[in-house]
């Protein structure tokens, strides 16, 4: 298997191919804990995760999951794509978001991993990514965002579409 190919991994998982999204937050006394503390709060800290492109191949149906749904089994592996930010800055703003679009006909489409410290550029911007993608002109933009203000800590908001858990 080649790295960054999500499509060929999706095709040798056997029955419905779903791609599940989970928004989460974290805070901890360093950047690294406050990104461990999000892997926990989605459910996928437990997981060796192996980040892929970002093609979603013909057939799949994409879940926006809550958080903590995530199955919490030890080795497991789990494709992922991931948009993650950290903030150290106290006041100041993390956000995290996936956006994609999916053909009508087949289903296939694109994720598309941004961050941003101001949410209505964030959102702004996945919109535009995709606007600028001709093959998808005209295709309904879907979003999903994490948000986490920074207090004190150093905080992480993450956004992870993922898939295709196995034993590692």
């Amino acid at each position: 298997m080649k790295m960054n190919d999500l499509a060929t991994v999706l095709a040798q998982t056997p029955g419905t191919l779903s791609i599940h999204l989970y928004p989460a937050t974290g805070v901890g006394p360093t950047p690294q804990a406050a990104f461990d503390a999000a892997l926990i709060d989605a459910g996928v800290a437990d997981c060796v995760r192996l980040r892929e492109s970002s093609l979603i191949p013909p057939g799949c149906k994409v879940v926006r999951a809550g958080r903590h749904t995530a199955s919490h089994a030890n080795h497991h592996r789990r494709v992922v794509v991931m948009s993650q930010m950290q903030q150290s800055r106290p006041g100041e703003h993390a956000h995290a978001g996936i956006g994609w679009v999916q053909r009508a006909d087949d289903g296939g489409g694109l994720f598309i991993d941004l961050h941003d410290e101001v949410r209505e550029r964030l959102e702004h911007d996945l919109h535009a990514a995709f606007g600028a993608i001709r093959s998808f002109h005209g295709a309904a933009v879907h979003t999903l965002l994490a948000s986490r203000r920074c207090e004190r800590l150093p905080v992480c908001a993450i956004v992870v579409a993922a898939c295709a858990q196995e034993l590692w």
